[in-house]
């Protein structure tokens, strides 16, 4: 009895601390986000316009808050008031917001990467020289493309949650064999063949712009090395083919965490999807803080608030002090 007991305390302890974490993180993204947001807003309001790049990050960062917040409401409210869950229109809001907002940030990071690749690589093939003279025009149409696809996946999510409503999935003896399976198959199409090959797809195309980026990196530092150019250009192609390494690790372990979360929702298992909830929540942050660091204006906007909060905090000091 004791030994039952001590084993649901530590349980329940470590629910706590999965929560806890899992809150921590989406409000440090939400913030790191909504830090890029606010600095390319104020940008498009003093130059009247926003480069190529800039306009992808914009959306980014606009996807990954309100992903961040709706994921946060979601926990929130099944951990503190799980009975609002049960009303109908509440879950299926949720659902649906948490599930367009988490495809718009997949497909807009593909997007960044795909531009990324076009924009740095270097290839002799005509058709990716056509890319590169066309991708600035073609960014507004792949951000549209990208939201569209993002509101397919919602009302596929809205569609499901009507059927199992409306049916229930177990049927009796007497009930047509066949109409039960069409069901089942219909059951399983739209939640989980769909959301998987969603989150495929995306990182499919993040794959191949990287791997592209990688190869077209590797092979210029080795040109490099034959002609015997500058260790400093040298030392700035690796560290770029680093940072497109560990958003390619990021990016796989991400998938891998989504795909989970398909098998663990199926199978009920509360603990694991907390885990990976973790991950989930704290990869829009962690990668929007890289992509700040490799943004030379997010980077100075950064620094000069750290300065200045640096300089408020020791004149603060200083004066208790005196």
């Amino acid at each position: 009895m004791s030994e039952h007991f001590s084993l649901l305390h530590v349980l329940t302890l470590f629910l706590y601390i999965t929560s806890f974490m899992v809150v921590i993180f989406a409000f440090a993204g939400m913030w790191i986000n909504a830090f890029i947001v606010c600095v390319l807003c104020i940008a498009w309001v003093q130059k009247k316009t926003l480069k190529s790049n800039e306009k992808i990050l914009l959306l980014l960062g606009c996807s990954r808050i309100s992903y961040l917040c709706s994921s946060w409401v979601s926990h929130f409210l099944s951990k503190i008031y799980p009975n609002y869950l049960y009303a109908h229109t509440i879950l299926q809001l949720l659902a649906i917001f948490q599930t367009f907002f988490n495809y718009s940030n997949l497909w807009v990071s593909a997007c960044l990467c795909g531009f990324y690749c076009v924009k740095i690589a270097n290839f002799r093939s005509s058709f990716f020289i056509y890319l590169k003279l066309k991708v600035d025009r073609m960014v507004p149409w792949l951000l549209l493309g990208s939201e569209i696809v993002a509101l397919a996946m919602g009302i596929v999510i809205y569609d499901h949650m009507e059927t199992a409503k409306s049916s229930n999935l177990t049927f009796t003896c007497q009930e047509n064999f066949w109409e039960a399976r069409i069901k089942m198959d219909k059951h399983f199409f739209s939640s989980f063949f769909l959301p998987g090959f969603g989150y495929a797809a995306s990182f499919m195309a993040v794959s191949f712009s990287a791997l592209f980026l990688l190869f077209s990196l590797w092979r210029h530092k080795r040109t490099m090395q034959t002609s015997s150019m500058k260790d400093l250009s040298m030392d700035a192609h690796i560290r770029a083919m680093k940072s497109v390494l560990s958003f390619l690790v990021m990016y796989s372990i991400n998938f891998v965490c989504l795909i989970l979360t398909i098998i663990y929702i199926m199978k009920d298992e509360t603990t694991m999807t907390l885990l990976i909830s973790i991950y989930l929540c704290a990869f829009p942050g962690i990668h929007s803080l890289i992509l700040i660091f490799s943004n030379p204006k997010l980077e100075k906007a950064l620094l000069k608030i750290l300065s200045c909060v640096k300089w408020e905090f020791s004149s603060s000091r200083n004066c208790d002090n005196t």
